[in-house]
């Protein structure tokens, strides 16, 4: 809700068991507790028994996060630690896949398992719906794994966090129901082989069969018939869960949605004195919100050829790439013929500034250089495995890699990324972009491309970071040479301390 500045995001989630007026007045008690107790503006999180209450001025939703984690324990220990440990292990990790199994429409799973001639273990766990199987898998099995920090031996325990939430007892405290219930059986030895039947037994053993198969085929029907019934539920109810998202993705779109005016006023009338750079999609400006907070805003050329839902559809993918080396999308304006990104200000600018500059490198030591490589390496193997999407950005180089203050790398500029399916290796294209000298053979030529094309370019960016040398040619002695044959050419001849700036050894 509300925008620019004055806008906020807030998820509200009752346990999956309650029916709507237990779930409403938790929820009003929690909301009054949270403004009461919580004193930070901008982030807050309300952990009640029956429901939770979060909001933030960052995005939230589809964003699976684990801190920060409460841990709530019983006083009284149970007699066969072992053993207890085993059955509820066993009891939340079935939990846990429905829950976060396609069909879990709540995302919450219940139930309870028997400790052999001990305790009746029940467990209830739960995600918040907007994080899809994946995360909700991830969430609740590292809580099941906290417990051992907060809970082993005791009688109950609960694990609280963010995106999921677990919870065990030995009395029944949720509300049992068809839907989310499960009965788990206790993990227990196997049993001896049987010793074999005597011969005056067989016609008995032949009788029990007959009654057996007559069973099995009657569980059979009614669990087929059961099925379709089911089936056709859960079809209905995925329709209206359909719709549901479709109105999340608008508020969604809604939330990240600036107004033109206050950008203009942010960015002086996009005046050149704020201008920080030209790039072939646009330029960037720095601009400043009325609370003070700094932003770069990149106001795309009008002849992009990007009609107005695909860019909406570009903006809903940047918004749900969150890590610390990538350049963090606040969110978007879209007017007549004007489409703008705004992004969070990295004022160290790029790279290329300091590496390139005859004076700037001087300054970057090596400590400083591994850490800017190791960031770089971490934001891609973020895209390329660890995002809810698999992103290849087609166009790393020195000058898409901003610095903050710290000189941490954020990676910038997905203008020419392209995604791809979880499973899918490889891609090809008869519009070859990105930058000259960065982009591998095989995609130049080809035109394919994959996650080592992101790799290549990542190679290049080390060596230039190394040497303190552009990609594009340059003259050493009488040769005029490109870094990637100058490099090799040092490697084969085993000069290598050629290739590295003499800053690096000097100071060494």
């Amino acid at each position: 809700m509300g925008r620019d500045t004055n806008k906020i995001n807030a998820i509200a989630l009752c346990r999956g068991d309650l029916s709507r007026e237990p779930c409403q007045t938790c929820l009003n008690t929690s909301i009054r507790g949270l403004l009461r107790n919580c004193s930070n503006p901008k982030e807050a999180i309300f952990w009640a028994e029956d429901c939770m209450v979060r909001y933030s001025y960052n995005l939230i939703f589809g964003i699976e996060k684990q801190s920060p984690v409460r841990y709530l324990l019983g006083t009284l220990a149970v007699n066969n630690s072992q053993q207890f440990g085993l059955v509820l292990n066993s009891l939340l990790g079935n939990l846990s896949d429905r829950a976060a199994s396609g069909d879990s429409l709540k995302k919450f799973a219940a139930g309870h398992a028997f400790v052999p001639e001990a305790e009746t273990i029940y467990a209830l766990v739960q995600c918040t719906p907007d994080i899809d199987k994946q995360n909700c898998s991830n969430c609740l099995k590292e809580s099941i794994l906290d417990i051992s920090k907060c809970c082993v031996g005791k009688h109950g325990g609960r694990v609280l966090k963010p995106s999921c939430t677990l919870r065990f007892e030995v009395y029944l405290f949720f509300r049992s129901t068809a839907d989310s219930l499960v009965e788990v059986s206790a993990p227990v030895p196997a049993a001896p082989a049987p010793a074999p039947a005597p011969k005056d037994a067989k016609k008995k053993s032949n009788k029990k069969q007959t009654v057996i198969i007559i069973v099995v085929v009657l569980v059979a029907f009614v669990t087929i018939l059961s099925s379709i019934c089911i089936f056709l539920r859960v079809r209905k109810r995925r329709v209206k869960l359909d719709e549901d998202e479709n109105s999340d993705e608008i508020e969604l779109v809604e939330s990240l949605q600036y107004d033109f005016e206050t950008i203009r006023s942010a960015t002086d009338d996009f005046s050149d004195a704020n201008k920080l750079g030209q790039g072939g999609f646009g330029a960037v400006y720095k601009g400043r919100l009325l609370n003070g907070q700094p932003i770069a805003v990149k106001r795309l050329s009008k002849n992009s050829g990007q009609g107005d839902r695909e860019f909406k559809n570009e903006v809903m993918l940047l918004a749900q790439l969150q890590h610390r080396n990538l350049v963090r999308l606040l969110g978007f304006c879209l007017k007549t013929d004007e489409r703008l990104l705004i992004y969070e200000y990295v004022p160290n600018t790029s790279l290329d500034h300091f590496i390139f500059d005859p004076n700037n490198h001087k300054h970057l030591d090596w400590e400083t250089r591994y850490k800017i490589i190791g960031g770089i390496a971490r934001g891609i193997l973020y895209l390329h495995e660890d995002s809810r999407v698999r992103i290849i950005h087609r166009d790393l180089k020195a000058s898409n890699i901003l610095l903050d203050k710290d000189m941490n790398p954020k990676i910038a500029d997905f203008g020419m990324a392209r995604l791809f399916v979880i499973d899918q290796t490889q891609g090809d294209t008869k519009t070859v972009v990105g930058t000259y000298g960065y982009m591998a053979p095989k995609y130049v030529i080809h035109g394919r491309f994959s996650v080592k094309t992101d790799v290549f370019s990542f190679g290049v960016l080390v060596l230039e970071i190394v040497s303190s040398k552009k990609i594009g040619s340059f003259r050493f002695g009488e040769n005029e040479e490109t870094l990637l044959t100058y490099a090799w050419r040092n490697w084969r001849e085993n000069t290598i301390e050629n290739i590295i700036d003499p800053v690096l050894t000097t100071s060494s």
